[in-house]
């Protein structure tokens, strides 16, 4: 029987960003149970529609979130990705605030 899950690898990957905006890709790529390459990718795609935005930190990349972009289905068109990651964390991210670095000990 086949697995799934409510949450798509893209949702997974940009609540992640939002928590832990240092973390690697290795270490989402452990994380979520996907090859690193296709996180490489789904970050590729946030970021070519304005998702996310990446700036360089010394050897870091820092990731910040766009709240205010419309989920992508078409149903929900009209509600911003804000409400499904402050659903899905209990409102406790910070966009645009430095938080503490995320290690794999330390995400989730």
């Amino acid at each position: 029987m086949a697995t799934w899950t409510f949450l798509t690898n893209h949702a997974i990957v940009l609540l992640l960003l939002a928590k832990h905006p240092l973390v690697t890709g290795r270490e989402l790529s452990r994380l979520i149970g996907i090859t690193e390459r296709s996180v490489r990718n789904i970050i590729s795609d946030l970021e070519s529609e304005g998702y996310i935005k990446k700036s360089r930190e010394g050897r870091q990349v820092r990731y910040k979130i766009n709240p205010h972009l419309p989920l992508r289905h078409h149903t929900q068109k009209d509600k911003a990705i804000k409400i499904l990651l402050d659903a899905l964390d209990r409102g406790e991210i910070r966009y645009g605030a430095k938080k503490r670095k995320a290690s794999s000990k330390g995400i989730l």
